[in-house]
């Protein structure tokens, strides 16, 4: 959510120029560690907050309060090169589980399949090990490939998947550019191949969506209160938009969820 919440400080300054937001990445678990330590007024993050996170803010005498602010789509990307066009969650979760290893097995060439994923901080490495690895599965314990290469950042995986022919990836859709190819994904085999966008988010078609959320320390109060208000304006929500993540389609002030 870094570019999502670095758009929206931006434009803030120019609502009202005498606060100052301060926006820092790290991922997901970074940013709710920091809410625990209560070193930030807000944690954005890709990812629900986990039961033990929210039984440690209790611990530590807090209550964290959730925000949904806007909805993504995980697109599962490939070299332009790979003639490999569609892929089922169970395709996708067998390669990312080892089980599936060359790219002739899910109809493209004879060649090694090269798995990226975002580094394990990350809540779109947790949606997705959650998600699409374990196909939504609570009680199974699979877990990444060991082969699989972890990065950084999502623009790393943007570069890597266009420099190799054999790599596979996912990333959120607003960073997808025309450098790599998105695939159409099914649910199964039965069903429908559907390719990530604000449309096939929005009326539920495409498997691999999301909330993404704000959470605060407590319920917002001040500044922290009218920011968040704004966040789920018309205004706030056009930058959601143009950076190519889907609105939340109530653009009315909602109340957090408290836990």
């Amino acid at each position: 959510m870094v570019n999502l919440a670095l758009a929206w400080a931006e434009k803030y300054q120019n609502v009202k120029p005498n606060i100052r937001i301060s926006v820092t990445g790290g991922g997901s678990g970074t940013g709710i560690s920091a809410l625990m330590n209560h070193t930030v007024d807000i944690a954005n993050a890709s990812r629900a907050i986990k039961p033990e996170e929210i039984a440690e803010a209790k611990y530590l005498g807090f209550t964290p309060i959730e925000f949904v602010v806007a909805r993504d789509a995980i697109a599962v990307i490939v070299n332009p090169a790979n003639p490999v066009n569609q892929l089922t969650l169970e395709q996708i979760s067998k390669i990312y589980k080892g089980e599936i290893k060359n790219w002739k097995e899910v109809g493209g060439e004879d060649r090694p399949i090269v798995k990226l994923s975002r580094e394990t901080n990350s809540g779109t490495h947790v949606y997705f090990l959650e998600t699409v690895v374990r196909l939504g599965n609570s009680k199974d314990p699979s877990l990444f490939s060991p082969d699989t290469l972890l990065l950084p950042s999502s623009e790393g995986i943007i570069v890597e998947v266009r420099d190799n022919p054999n790599a596979i990836g996912y990333d959120g859709l607003g960073y997808i550019t025309d450098e790599v190819k998105v695939l159409a994904v099914a649910k199964d085999a039965n069903s429908p191949y559907i390719l990530p966008s604000s449309d096939s988010v929005s009326d539920g078609k495409y498997p691999i969506a999301r909330n993404l959320y704000i959470y605060t320390y407590n319920e917002p109060q001040g500044e922290v209160k009218v920011y968040i208000e704004w966040l789920l304006s018309s205004e706030a929500q056009s930058i959601v938009k143009e950076l190519g993540f889907v609105p939340i389609i109530n653009s009315e002030v909602l109340s957090g969820d408290q836990y």
